[in-house]
């Protein structure tokens, strides 16, 4: 057994109900940016056990997390919470079986996909549960800034000419009466769990009350859709053709996800996170963001959400 598998096992013997664990016929590492995630299989039942990274507990609220991961399984789309400590973030659910961890590849390659995290999406939207935490994007910006200005690294040029750039889409969101629901507001690809009919959704760590929609622009982001995909997603979401309004919501959150997970990215690499290059990650965000919002289709959708 290597040594994070034992460092695993140790943590979930920790947890009620597992105490007598002595060993795991498999201890699977999953994905994930800046947690410990693994598939431990123990007999005849298996958990995924959560741990999380070093210096997550600076911009994440396991408390909230916790609610916010009980309440998306009662909507059906998440696994069931088994234990959740919030003072140390560890986190134990059940396994999904018989999935597929999604990523852009799999979204472009498994057919009908695109629609079925929309279909997942929408059930969580319109489930009537009740996230805490509200997800405001430019709170959350200033927050970032606010964290980075303790740390040592340097933001891509221009960045805080994007953000003012991006003034009149504030004004345009505050004075809009934008619907709020429970959203994911982290839909990575990998955080979609495919079975060919169902999609999953796990990892609420950033969740909480927003624009739906954010999740749906963010989604196609961090899958790379074409268009042809994203006709997909949202006919699959609304059950029908979305208005011209809310597909300007959509693509605004497009670059406005990138505006704000460029920061994201940013903390990761001044916390000498090793999952990946997250300076290229933070300025390859970036230069996406720029370039959707000097595209000159933006302005038409900022309009389209500016006459509903």
């Amino acid at each position: 057994m290597t040594e994070q598998a034992e460092e695993v096992l140790e943590v979930l013997r920790k947890v009620p109900g597992f105490e007598g664990s002595a060993g795991a016929a498999s201890i699977t590492r999953l994905g994930g940016l800046t947690n410990l995630v693994h598939r431990v299989d123990l007999g005849d039942q298996s958990v995924v056990v959560r741990i999380p990274g070093a210096g997550t507990e600076e911009y994440i609220d396991r408390k909230v997390e916790a609610h916010n991961a009980k309440a998306a399984a009662r909507a059906g789309v998440s696994p069931e919470v088994i234990h959740a400590d919030p003072a140390t973030g560890l986190m134990v659910t059940e396994t999904v079986p018989d999935i597929t961890t999604m990523t852009p590849e799999l979204f472009k390659s498994r057919a009908g996909s695109p629609g079925r995290a929309g279909a997942a999406l929408a059930k969580l939207h319109n489930s009537g549960e009740t996230f805490e935490f509200r997800f405001e994007l430019f709170s959350m910006i200033d927050e970032y800034l606010r964290l980075l200005a303790t740390k040592d690294v340097d933001l891509p040029d221009g960045y805080h000419d994007v953000v003012a750039a991006a003034g009149p889409v504030k004004e345009l969101l505050a004075a809009a009466d934008l619907p709020l629901a429970p959203c994911h507001c982290d839909p990575l690809c990998e955080n979609f769990l495919d079975d060919g009919e169902v999609m999953w959704i796990v990892d609420w760590e950033y969740s909480g009350m927003n624009d739906p929609l954010w999740d749906v622009g963010d989604l196609s982001v961090e899958a790379g859709m074409d268009a042809v995909q994203d006709a997909e997603l949202m006919r699959a979401y609304f059950g029908r053709k979305p208005t011209a309004a809310e597909t300007g919501r959509m693509v605004i959150y497009k670059a406005m996800c990138d505006l704000l997970w460029t920061l994201w990215g940013l903390i990761q690499h001044a916390d000498d996170n090793p999952a990946e290059d997250f300076w290229a990650y933070s300025t390859g965000r970036f230069d996406r963001c720029k370039a959707l919002m000097q595209d000159p289709a933006f302005a038409g959708h900022i309009e389209a959400v500016r006459c509903g």
